[in-house]
């Protein structure tokens, strides 16, 4: 039986064994840069607008990243009030 490109995409994984995952930063009129990523030893450059494979562990640290510029934003906001 013949695998979807979905199926071939979720069962991916690098030669270290992670599952990679398809990410697609948004390329915006103000943020236009590419993005860049470090966990531990290893690194990576990610260029907005182009889908790309990267460990979950990527996706992890833009998470925490994104969650973290929203507290920000809402303690920025409290005091400001």
């Amino acid at each position: 039986m013949a695998e979807t490109k979905k199926q071939a995409e979720e069962a991916a994984t690098n030669d270290q064994g992670e599952k990679l995952v398809s990410i697609r930063l948004p390329l915006t009129r103000e943020n236009q840069k590419d993005v860049f990523v470090r966990v531990n030893t290893r690194t990576w450059l990610i260029k907005r607008g182009v889908t790309v494979q990267v460990p979950e562990c990527v996706v992890e640290v833009l998470n925490n990243s994104e969650s973290a510029i929203l507290e920000a934003i809402e303690y920025q906001q409290k005091v400001q009030k």
